[in-house]
C-alpha cells in the first residue's frame, strides 16, 4: 500500500475518533455530574444507616441480612464513585507509561482512543446501575430505620472512622449474631446430645477473629461459666485425659456447679482429624453439663457434617470492601477528596494488592507513615513492575502462594537485583515475642538482614491480637548476579 494511502487512513481514523470522543463528551458530562451528584448524596443516606447499625445490638437475623445487603451495595458505590472521580488522572498516568513508546502509526492511538471512549461508556453505566441499586435499597429499609431506634444502644466513643475500622471487626455483624444466637439459645435436648456448631472458611478469612469477638461479648460470658480453647495438638489423648479429669474434679464436690455450662472452642488448623475429633467429643459429652457447647473451625468443608446446626461460612471481602477500608486506613482523618491525585494512587496501589487481607492493611500504614506523593508514585511504579516480573517467571500473581502459605518472591524497591524468599507466615499470640525487624522495612526499606531471618508483617489490633510473622531470606537474583560477575571480568562494574 502506497505511504500516502496509510497516512490518509491514519488521519481519517484519528479525525473519526476525535469526533465520537467529542460527541460523547458533550452529550455525557451534564449527566454524568449529574449520576455523581446523585449517587454521592444516596451514599450518604446509606452511611448513616449502617453507622446507626454499627452502633446497635442488632439481633433479627432478617435486619442483619438486609443492612449485610446495603453495605455491599454502599461498598460498590464508593468503588464506581471514586473509579469516575479519578479516570482522568487514569488516563494521565496511562500516556506517562507510554511516553517512552513511540508509535508509528496513528491509527494505533485512534485505537486506544475507542477503546477508552467504550470504558467511559461502561463506567457511566456502572455508576448509574449504583445509583438505581442504593436508591432502591432505601426505599425499602424504611422501616428497619424505624425498628433500628428499638435496638439498644453499645457505648462507643466518637472516634474517626478509621479508629473505629482499625480497631473492630469489619463486615461481619451478621456472622458474628448468628454465633451468638446458637450460643445463647437453648433447645430441649436428652443430656446426651452436645451442640456443635462448624465455623468454615479459607485461611486467614477471619475464623479466629470471629471466635475471640464472640467470646469477648457480656451476653456470652455471662453464659457460660469457662471457655475453653483447644488446637490440633491439644486433641491428643493425654489432652483429652486432662480434660476429663479436670471437668471431674470440678464438678463433683459441688452440686451448684453441676448447671454450669461450658464453651469448648476447637481450631482445626491443616487437615482435619477425625478420629482425634471423634475421641474428643466423647470426651466432651461424659464431663460436660447439659447446656455446653462446642465451636470448631477449620479451612476444611469436611467439618460441616459434624455440626447439629448449619454452619458459619466466611468467604473474603470484596473488592469494593477492601478498597473502602483500605482507603479509610490509609488516609485515616484526611479527607480524600482534598487529595485526588493521592486517592487515585492509593486505589491503584489496592489494586496491585490483589486483595491479600494482611499486605493491604501493612501497605495503608506504611502509605500514612509516608504520606508523600513522590514515594506514593515510586511505590506504584515498584508494585507494578514487581508484579509483573512475578507473572512472567512464575505464572501467577504473587498474592496467589501467599494466600496459600506456599513459598512466595518478593522484590525489593531499594535494590532491584535482590528478592526476598518468604518461605512460611504463621501467628504468634500476644504473649510471644516478635520479630522488630519489619517486612516493610525490608522491601522497601534499606534494612537488610543476612541469611535466614524473621520479620513481622503485622500485628493485628483486635482480638485475638495475633502477629503475622514470616521466615526469610534474602538473595541475589541469579541473572543479574551473573551479569554483574561478567561485567567485573571486563572491567565494568555496574551501579
Amino acid at each position: 500500500m502506497p505511504l500516502m494511502e496509510i497516512l490518509l487512513s491514519a488521519v481519517l481514523s484519528e479525525l473519526t475518533t476525535r469526533s465520537i470522543n467529542f460527541f460523547i463528551s458533550r452529550s455525557s458530562k451534564p449527566w454524568a455530574l449529574d449520576v455523581e451528584d446523585r449517587l454521592r448524596r444516596v451514599l450518604l443516606r446509606a452511611q448513616v444507616i449502617i453507622d446507626e447499625a454499627m452502633g446497635r445490638h442488632v439481633t433479627n437475623q432478617a435486619m442483619l441480612h438486609q443492612l449485610d445487603m446495603l453495605r455491599d451495595a454502599m461498598h460498590r458505590g464508593y468503588y464506581m464513585l471514586d473509579t469516575f472521580r479519578y479516570q482522568s488522572l487514569d488516563k494521565e498516568d496511562a500516556k506517562a507509561q507510554d511516553v517512552s513508546h513511540s508509535l508509528s502509526l496513528s491509527k494505533v492511538s485512534s485505537l486506544k482512543g475507542l477503546c477508552s471512549s467504550s470504558r467511559n461508556a461502561q463506567i457511566l453505566e456502572q455508576l448509574q446501575k449504583s445509583l438505581d441499586d442504593l436508591s432502591s435499597m432505601i426505599l425499602d429499609v424504611g422501616e428497619l430505620v424505624v425498628f433500628l431506634t428499638s435496638c439498644p444502644r453499645l457505648y462507643r466513643q466518637p472516634y474517626s472512622m478509621h479508629l473505629v475500622l482499625g480497631n473492630c471487626m469489619f463486615g461481619r455483624q451478621m456472622e458474628a449474631e448468628l454465633v451468638i444466637s446458637f450460643l445463647l439459645h437453648t433447645r430441649p435436648r436428652s443430656a446426651e446430645d452436645l451442640e456443635v456448631l462448624p465455623i468454615v472458611g479459607p485461611r486467614r478469612v477471619g475464623k479466629s477473629t470471629l471466635v475471640a469477638h464472640v467470646c469477648k461479648d457480656e451476653r456470652v460470658r455471662d453464659h457460660f461459666s469457662e471457655i475453653m480453647f483447644l488446637n490440633n495438638h491439644d486433641l491428643r489423648d493425654e489432652k483429652l485425659a486432662t480434660l476429663r479429669e479436670g471437668c471431674a474434679k470440678k464438678y463433683q464436690n459441688c452440686t451448684l456447679n453441676k448447671g454450669e455450662r461450658m464453651l469448648v472452642v476447637v481450631e482445626a488448623a491443616g487437615d482435619f482429624n477425625e478420629g482425634a475429633w471423634r475421641r474428643l467429643y466423647s470426651a466432651s459429652k461424659r464431663c460436660l453439663t447439659s447446656g455446653s457447647k462446642i465451636i470448631i473451625t477449620s479451612r476444611s468443608d469436611k467439618i460441616t457434617k459434624l455440626g447439629t446446626t448449619q454452619a458459619v461460612t466466611l468467604k473474603y471481602l470484596s473488592n469494593e470492601a477492601c478498597w473502602y477500608v483500605f482507603k479509610t486506613l490509609t488516609f485515616g482523618s484526611t479527607d480524600p477528596a482534598m487529595h485526588p491525585r493521592l486517592a487515585y494512587l492509593a486505589m491503584e496501589i489496592a489494586r496491585m494488592l490483589n486483595g491479600v487481607p494482611n499486605g493491604a492493611i501493612s501497605t495503608s500504614y506504611l502509605l500514612r507513615e509516608n504520606f508523600d506523593i513522590h514515594f506514593w508514585c515510586k511505590l506504584l511504579a515498584f508494585l507494578r513492575g514487581f508484579t509483573k516480573w512475578h507473572v512472567s517467571r512464575f505464572g501467577e500473581h504473587p498474592s496467589n502462594p501467599l494466600n496459600q502459605n506456599r513459598p512466595v518472591h518478593v522484590r525489593r524497591m531499594a535494590t532491584p537485583f535482590e528478592e526476598i524468599v518468604i518461605y512460611h507466615q504463621y501467628e504468634r499470640s500476644s504473649q510471644e515475642e516478635v520479630p522488630k525487624i519489619r517486612i516493610q522495612d525490608v522491601m522497601y526499606g534499606s534494612v537488610k538482614p543476612h541469611g535466614k531471618f524473621e520479620a513481622l508483617g503485622w500485628r493485628s489490633q483486635i482480638p485475638p491480637y495475633y502477629s503475622y510473622v514470616y521466615t526469610c531470606e534474602i538473595r541475589e537474583l541469579k541473572s543479574t548476579a551473573a551479569k554483574r560477575k561478567r561485567s567485573m571480568k571486563n572491567g565494568v562494574t555496574l551501579c
